[in-house]
């Protein structure tokens, strides 16, 4: 376009709509920034030969016989003419806050050459604080003619702007107040990992309107439950702006979990209350679990995008700078390679990748005051060519950025790819998800042979995965359920997945969960096989509740929530998947024993030391943090390690170990305190050990009975299937 042309449209576009020809701008900071008197925007399309932007106005239609609609209309499609360092930038007057906006880029459409651009498709900015609508199953969103066989590809020349959702230039304003962060230490980090939705759609003491959404999390009843289950931390599903697979929409099903992300700076309005609030509702959200000292952490999903594989729409990052945003075979430049198994992954060898990701985590942590992230299939983030980078450093640049190494960092150590379990090799002070944790639990409680190794390791913090001096036990994240698998309930109560509502025939979910129905697959109403899964809960709580390293509960375990044996609800948007909060006497009692657990962890700093137990305690003492004893009082010897049928152990801890006694610790007047665990199929007695400096025992907790404070004898008959926590008294 040529000055006299640019002139003409410019003048053109102010006597239609208001606004003033379109400025220079600035190619910092991306996105569409309001100034109070007009918007900034700056695109990065590296390889891009034009772009525009196109402006939208909504207006209201309510079809014959139908509820009221909004139609977009483009208002203006201004061509972006200046270009700094590959980002494309202009700024306009007249505008703020509430427009409707998107992008058309030019250049080739060469797949292998691994250029995909199409005008035809109206693009969403990468940098989006909103975007409204859902992205529909519509094959108008594909960049490519449907009709072309992938050896001969062309670009569909059908305008997807009638179905794109539009991104709209937010308002920042909030009223805060004095909104602090609660900054809980990791040795006292509770974490409690829920759907938002799923949370509260079916909790009958919040307002329907609420329910669902994000200011239903922050309600008093919400809030009320998780102080008093004694949580610290909601580690949130994913909430920035996903999509439904076109698959799993043409099914009639949805993705439930949010795990396909889009937008990575826009809240999904799905949660908002109304259209265009969804912003001010998160801020609300966190702010009211902040008044109650509750952190809030999101899970993220950096490592590919909605986008798909090379039949998938086009969407945003695939028509703005294809090569630059993914990993590509080097092969065939039309194809992805696909690290996360979901159709492509994210390049963070690329510096407008890494500026992509750390800019939304930063504002996420400035903007909208979250404490956290768990970073979804981590390993995809430092992929590099010939595998993973062995230093991990992506995450090393995030631990080095001022704002976000305040904040908690949590990864999931794998991806789908070979090489891409990299469990306990990321750096010190990044918690990471233990597997290991999760299935050695779950086979020891399930009196598999040979697992009392195992899981005495895992009480003490995973030493053997975590290893080296800048490690503690809070690098790992324990877990016993999370949303992908089985809820503890049907840990217990299935041998086999039930995954027939998901459409794959059942072949989805894991083949093996560690599971177990105890005699009966599904529900029952015989006491004695109901009497032993509430058992069998208890048991996995506690075990959880005192391991060394970060507790994290999935929602609804402490209610009994099922999912009727679905092992993958991921497209399961309805109460296959929502939190049932009717009650009887067994959710009861597994939601107050849940909460006593919790208060035992917190009152006992040795149960969440910040460091791994060592040999010996203080100058030159005998006295050792832990002891590991048969069911005869004596150390365990290496022939009952390995020995694959014994299945009781008692874990002795000096209480020492933890240092000096903070407010709210228990630990004066105990010196010692002990684990009882039986996970075979007849009752075990065991001798209690003579603890240095004590005179008896008090059992605090025994999952066989609701037992209060006791003083016991020399000796202890443990039920079948139980565990016991005894404290020392002193002499």
């Amino acid at each position: 376009m040529n000055n006299d042309a640019a002139r003409v449209a410019a003048l053109r576009l102010e006597t239609r709509t208001g606004m003033k020809p379109i400025e220079t701008g600035k190619a910092y900071p991306l996105g569409a920034t309001c100034d109070g008197r007009g918007v900034n925007f700056a695109l990065f399309a590296g390889e891009a030969e034009s772009v525009e932007l196109c402006l939208f106005d909504s207006t209201p239609r309510r079809p014959q016989g139908a509820t009221l609609q909004r139609v977009d209309r483009e208002s203006a499609r201004i061509k972006l003419t200046e270009r700094t360092e590959g980002v494309w930038h202009g700024r306009i007057e007249g505008i703020g806050p509430g427009q409707l906006y998107g992008y058309r880029v030019y250049g080739p459409y060469a797949p292998r050459d691994g250029f995909r651009f199409n005008p035809a498709k109206l693009l969403l900015d990468p940098y989006a604080r909103m975007i409204g609508g859902v992205v529909p199953a519509d094959d108008v969103l594909l960049g490519y003619a449907p009709d072309a066989s992938p050896d001969q590809e062309r670009p569909d020349p059908r305008d997807s702007a009638g179905a794109m959702p539009k991104c709209v230039v937010a308002d920042s304003a909030f009223d805060w107040r004095d909104d602090r962060p609660p900054r809980t230490p990791w040795d006292r980090t509770v974490i409690y990992e829920c759907h938002l939705k799923g949370m509260t759609m079916r909790c009958p003491r919040i307002e329907a309107d609420l329910r669902g959404k994000y200011l239903g999390l922050g309600t008093p009843p919400i809030v009320q439950h998780l102080l008093d289950l004694g949580v610290t931390a909601v580690e949130l599903l994913p909430v920035q702006y996903f999509v439904t697979e076109r698959r799993l929409a043409r099914l009639g099903l949805v993705n439930y979990w949010g795990y396909n992300t889009i937008g990575f700076f826009a809240p999904d309005p799905r949660y908002a209350s109304a259209p265009g609030r969804e912003v001010g509702e998160f801020k609300s959200m966190v702010r009211e679990l902040h008044r109650a000292g509750l952190e809030v952490i999101l899970d993220v999903v950096y490592n590919h995008t909605a986008e798909g594989d090379e039949r998938g729409p086009t969407l945003s990052l695939r028509g703005i700078d294809n090569a630059a945003y993914y990993h590509l075979d080097p092969h065939d430049r039309s194809r992805y390679l696909n690290y996360s198994g979901c159709g492509n992954s994210l390049n963070t060898l690329h510096p407008r990748t890494q500026q992509l990701i750390m800019d939304s985590l930063r504002y996420w942590v400035t903007e909208m005051h979250v404490d956290g992230f768990r970073f979804d299939l981590a390993t995809v983030l430092s992929r590099q060519p010939g595998g993973v980078d062995e230093h991990l450093r992506f995450y090393a640049m995030i631990q080095q950025d001022p704002v976000l190494a305040q904040v908690k960092l949590i990864v999931e150590p794998w991806d789908a790819a070979e090489g891409g379990f990299q469990l306990g090799r990321f750096p010190p002070g990044i918690a990471q998800w233990n597997n290991r944790y999760r299935d050695d639990a779950r086979r020891f409680w399930r009196c598999d042979a040979g697992q009392i190794a195992n899981m005495a390791t895992r009480l003490a913090g995973s030493s053997d995965i975590f290893c080296g001096r800048a490690h503690s036990p809070s690098s790992g994240v324990n877990f016993v359920t999370c949303h992908d698998g089985f809820t503890l309930h049907d840990l217990v109560s299935f041998n086999t997945r039930h995954n027939e509502a998901n459409a794959e025939q059942n072949r989805d979910g894991p083949s093996e969960s560690f599971s177990q129905n105890c005699g009966i697959e599904g529900p029952t109403d015989g006491p004695t096989v109901r009497a032993l899964r509430e058992k069998l809960k208890r048991n996995l709580l506690a075990t959880l509740a005192f391991s060394q390293g970060i507790p994290m509960l999935t929602a609804g375990d402490e209610i009994g929530r099922t999912q009727d044996g679905n092992n993958n609800a991921y497209c399961q948007d309805s109460e296959v998947s929502w939190l049932d909060w009717t009650t009887d006497a067994d959710r009861r009692a597994l939601l107050a024993f849940t909460a006593r657990v919790l208060a035992l962890r917190r009152e006992h700093p040795v149960l969440r030391m910040r460091r791994f137990f060592n040999g010996l305690i203080g100058n030159g003492s005998a006295h050792k943090d832990v002891t590991w004893l048969d069911e005869h009082g004596g150390q365990l010897t290496d022939a009952a390690w390995s020995d694959a049928d014994r299945s009781a152990l008692a874990m002795l801890m000096n209480n020492a170990a933890a240092g000096p006694a903070a407010p709210g610790d228990r630990q004066g007047g105990h010196p010692f305190l002990a684990i009882l665990l039986n996970a075979g199929r007849e009752p075990c007695q065991f001798r209690l050990p003579t603890a240095p400096g004590a005179v008896g025992w008090y059992e605090v907790l025994n999952t066989e009975c609701d037992s209060r404070e006791r003083r016991i004898g020399g000796s202890l008959t443990l039920a079948a299937c139980s565990l016991a926590l005894l404290l020392s008294e002193e002499a």
